[in-house]
């Protein structure tokens, strides 16, 4: 395994988290999930964040964890899915790292996330709908990182098993 980061990009509920932690504890290296590091350095939650301070604030805090996680390596580092909304994130991470996109199907995303009341952006009447709409917003740019897994009909531990191949094989 090459020293790399090791960075699992996409749509809330396509398995960031739950796979970064496994792949981190296969590989042993350390799992970052940007969002808990940002959250215990604001004293609040990403609503709270988005509620009190707006959005922008929360992709600066955001975009600076990314320059401070670049300057290190062998990590398993799973962002928020906002992450690739500033070129430069995935840019640096690219620099720095394996970037790998997990995707699922719409449907799949609402039964993950559905019931959750931490996603600032579905606080929506239509959850399915802000899942779609979303989506599609960032699409084109889940599309434009080359290494995707589709995890739609895939176990957390199938899926790890595939990030770990991908990961060894990048340069």
């Amino acid at each position: 395994m090459n020293k790399r980061n090791i960075i699992l990009v996409g749509f809330m509920g396509t398995g960031k988290t739950t796979v970064g932690r496994m792949v981190a504890e296969r590989v042993h290296r350390p799992f970052i999930d940007m969002d808990s590091v940002i959250e215990e350095r604001a004293g609040k939650t990403i609503s709270d964040i988005f509620a009190e301070d707006g959005e922008a604030q929360f992709r600066k805090q955001e975009r600076d964890l990314v320059k401070e996680l670049c300057r290190k390596r062998e990590q398993v580092i799973a962002p928020g899915g906002g992450i690739v909304l500033d070129p430069d994130n995935i840019r640096d991470f690219d620099r720095t790292g394996t970037v790998i996109c997990l995707l699922a199907e719409p449907e799949t995303i609402l039964e993950r996330v559905g019931k959750e009341s931490h996603r600032p952006l579905l606080e929506s009447e239509d959850k399915a709908r802000a899942i779609t709409e979303l989506l599609e917003k960032r699409r084109p740019l889940y599309d434009a990182i080359p290494r995707r897994i589709n995890t739609t009909h895939l176990s957390a531990s199938q899926v790890a098993d595939r990030v770990i191949e991908l990961s060894r094989h990048a340069g």
